[in-house]
């Protein structure tokens, strides 16, 4: 059985490979068994293996992810998987980020990355074939094939679509469904309210990425409490959606990398980071960034890029608007 809650592998990357394999097995001594990861995160595997190492395999629950589209970078992906997670099999092997009709055409080809799954599962390396997406009705497509017995969507307080079909899908298909982005990478910051929304859910398993043993001590502790939101957690909840609106961002930075060197979700979270800072160190972090979003030439390729189809030249020009009233009002 899976723990309630999940360990996400992809802020560990920004630590030093002690302080990640102490943060990793602090987790695991929490009760957290179930730690997801991937081959595009970074040293992450690696990390994750290191941690792992002298642990009872059957106690946890390893999940990691490729981006391949063809077979050959499947296996090659998997087999180094595998040596850097020190282990013989992986319980949950997603074929990453599967958003587009280009990809799922290119995964689901003679001679694509899914051919390459079934292979693994068969051979025992793989327990459950599944895969990740930004993208609600083509994962739903998905599903329904009956080929994954896993999947994992972006679903948090404000990006609400998967409760709506996917999450009762997956309920009626008897498949396991993992939380992506529970704080809505990093935008929510109220952690009681986050992951409470997300455990009113039976069955889903919620994924926060974290990076201080602190932060999944308290999720924990949230997760084993009082699950049910109060009426002010549900006043806070729609306070928040008006805020943030239907144009925010999720900051996967798939809309990566932008022609100009703009750095896409580093501009369009700004207001988070005003918010949590004091100016000066603010300041400090984004100038840069706000100044290069200065030269957007509106050419478009972000917004092919981006699951979620966001006007981002326009978004750029709201956020360098907000931008300068901030400046000018921490100047004067």
């Amino acid at each position: 059985m899976a723990s309630r809650v999940a360990f996400g592998g992809i802020p560990i990357m920004r630590l030093s490979k002690a302080d990640a394999v102490s943060v990793v097995r602090g987790v695991i001594g929490l009760g957290v068994n179930f730690i997801d990861t991937a081959n595009a995160y970074g040293d992450s595997e690696e990390k994750i293996g290191e941690a792992i190492s002298g642990i009872k395999r059957e106690d946890l629950i390893i999940a990691s992810k490729s981006t391949a589209n063809d077979k050959k970078t499947f296996w090659e992906h998997l087999n180094l998987c595998l040596d850097r997670l020190r282990t013989d099999y992986i319980d949950i092997y997603q074929m990453h980020h599967v958003s587009s009709v280009e990809r799922r055409d290119a995964v689901f080809a003679p001679g694509g990355a899914f051919e390459g799954l079934t292979e693994a599962v068969r051979a025992g390396k793989v327990r459950f074939p599944a895969f990740s997406s930004h993208s609600i009705p083509l994962a739903m497509e998905m599903m329904k094939t009956g080929n994954f017995a896993v999947v994992q969507l972006p679903f948090n307080f404000v990006d609400t679509a998967a409760c709506e079909e996917a999450i009762p899908l997956a309920k009626e298909l008897d498949m396991g469904f993992i939380g992506m982005k529970p704080f809505g990478g990093g935008l929510l910051e109220d952690a009681g309210i986050a992951i409470r929304y997300v455990l009113q859910f039976d069955g889903v398993v919620p994924d926060p990425g974290i990076e201080r043993l602190s932060e999944m001590q308290e999720i924990v502790s949230i997760a084993e409490g009082e699950r049910e939101l109060s009426e002010e957690d549900k006043k806070t909840i729609d306070a928040l959606r008006r805020e943030l609106g239907a144009h925010w961002c999720h900051r996967c930075d798939y809309c990566q990398p932008c022609p100009q060197g703009i750095g896409i979700s580093s501009v369009l979270t700004v207001e988070s980071l005003i918010k949590r800072m004091p100016f000066k160190r603010a300041f400090m972090m984004a100038s840069d960034s706000m100044e290069k979003s200065r030269t957007c030439l509106e050419c478009g390729v972000c917004v092919s890029r981006c699951p979620y189809k966001l006007p981002i030249p326009e978004l750029l020009k709201n956020k360098i608007a907000l931008w300068e009233r901030v400046v000018a009002e921490n100047t004067v």
